[in-house]
């Protein structure tokens, strides 16, 4: 077993944000079962981040990092992330890094400097922390889908998450051919993950894609994007204006 922390999302069904501090924070009244700030391919960035992680109480909030980089990790955890999705995980030894980047010693490497007493909220101490955070690590390539039993079993991981877009272009293959049939590819994850006590998540995009990836055994799942949410609103909002 590697999965070390106690969280447990409000309900499997995230939003992940694209679109930066203002949006995140009103999909939050939403309250949705947890939200992914994206920091790698959104327009979040760290005072984004900050702002955003600032402003949003009672839903937990994940970030997606740029990279593999301690600096990053320990900076979205300090300003108030309940964990981090760690993009491009393809080995072992990458997960047993992102592991150590997010929790204190003797467990990690992470560096003490919480935000929380900065904006009046309480300060949690190092071993609480350890047990709450949420280490995330991304298999979106072949090297990463070939590793990910080692990458599941790394002590410290708690969550292996699915960027499909990305493993579908690694693999050669459209996004819809990985998901066709059994999905055998996507069912190895979950059976991984399953084997070591660790959460299965991935990126679906839509309502139905997250119906389908849950029934292959995925628990965390970013069910739509900030971004997505808005056009369909507005798509909604003049199909009903047009009917009166």
């Amino acid at each position: 077993m590697t999965r070390t922390t106690t969280w447990t999302p409000a309900s499997a069904t995230g939003v992940w944000s694209l679109l930066g501090a203002a949006t995140a924070e009103a999909v939050s009244h939403g309250r949705p079962g947890w939200i992914g700030l994206d920091a790698q391919h959104g327009f979040h960035d760290d005072q984004s981040v900050r702002d955003t992680l600032h402003a949003v109480t009672g839903v937990d909030v994940l970030v997606r990092v740029r990279s593999l980089d301690a600096g990053e990790i320990g900076r979205a955890l300090d300003a108030g992330a309940r964990g981090v999705v760690v993009p491009m995980v393809e080995s072992a030894q990458d997960a047993a890094r992102a592991a150590a980047a997010v929790r204190y010693p003797p467990a990690g490497s992470r560096s003490w400097g919480p935000f929380a007493p900065y904006w009046g909220r309480p300060e949690v101490g190092a071993e609480e922390a350890d047990r709450q955070v949420v280490c995330g690590v991304m298999v979106e390539t072949r090297l990463g889908l070939d590793h990910v039993g080692e990458i599941a079993a790394t002590p410290g991981v708690d969550m292996v998450f699915v960027g499909p877009y990305d493993l579908a272009l690694s693999l050669g293959t459209a996004l819809d051919d990985l998901l066709a049939g059994d999905g055998g590819e996507l069912r190895s994850i979950v059976s991984a993950c399953r084997a070591n006590d660790v959460i299965p998540g991935v990126y679906a995009g839509s309502p139905a894609r997250a119906r389908q990836l849950a029934e292959m055994g995925f628990e965390v799942l970013a069910a739509r994007s900030d971004r997505d949410l808005l056009i369909d609103g507005v798509a909604s909002l003049g199909r009903n204006v047009s009917r009166t």
